[in-house]
């Protein structure tokens, strides 16, 4: 770690103590961990304070870590069992677990500041409440309020507080959310337009068997039948 981000990591030490909690980096960035209960506060003060001046937020991302640290694929050779796994689950409409694993998701936040040329990560997991829900920061970031939707679209994690939390990227009526790796690899529903009805329908999934050998087709005057057969005679 460069000896700014060093003196960076000890203000923030200084001024947070063990509300921040840094987590070990092999690439020299700055990564910390907070309870969710502190990061309103956190980050109003990492974005107001002169030592800080964390203005914008570059990107809210969340994560999934089921079976996290868990090895299913072989590493010498191919192995079926992921991809099969997925495909021939049953359909998971809505996770009915009445909790989760405290840290199973999570959301970070990363940070830039334009005054002092630093960036820093900031994780907050979502306890064990179903659904997951953290407070929103787009009264702190504006730039949040699509990125918080984001996640919420894709891995159901809500956000207390945010002024129009809906999906971003599937359809409405779409089914779970594709990210959590609970979700089967086929989805839920297909989605196709009817000609006779005039409108999009969902359907059933179908799943077609289908050859992932791919076929080689070579252009080569060697193929030509004519000179193929000239040859031969």
């Amino acid at each position: 770690m460069s000896e700014r981000y060093e003196t960076l990591a000890a203000r923030i030490y200084e001024r947070f103590g063990e509300q921040m909690r840094q987590v070990p980096s092999n690439c020299g960035e700055l990564t910390y961990e907070l309870d969710k209960d502190d990061l309103v506060s956190i980050a109003t003060a990492l974005r107001n304070e002169a030592d800080f001046g964390f203005e914008m937020l570059m990107d809210v991302c969340g994560v999934d870590y089921l079976n996290y640290g868990s090895d299913e694929w072989t590493t010498n050779e191919a192995t079926d069992s992921g991809f099969s796994r997925g495909v021939e689950r049953e359909p998971v409409i809505l996770d009915e677990a009445d909790e989760f694993d405290a840290k199973r998701f999570a959301v970070v936040y990363h940070l830039l500041s334009l005054q002092h040329n630093f960036r820093l990560r900031l994780r907050v997991f979502t306890g064990t409440d179903n659904p997951p829900i953290v407070h929103s920061v787009v009264d702190i970031w504006n730039g949040a309020n699509w990125f918080e939707r984001e996640v919420f679209d894709l891995y159901g994690i809500l956000f207390e507080g945010h002024p129009d939390l809906r999906r971003i990227l599937t359809d409405y009526g779409f089914i779970g959310h594709p990210f959590r790796k609970d979700f089967p690899l086929v989805g839920n529903v297909e989605v196709s337009y009817d000609a006779d009805e005039g409108r999009v329908v969902y359907k059933p999934v179908s799943i077609e068997q289908r050859t992932l050998v791919p076929r080689v087709i070579r252009d080569d005057n060697r193929y030509e039948a004519d000179l193929k057969d000239a040859n031969d005679g």
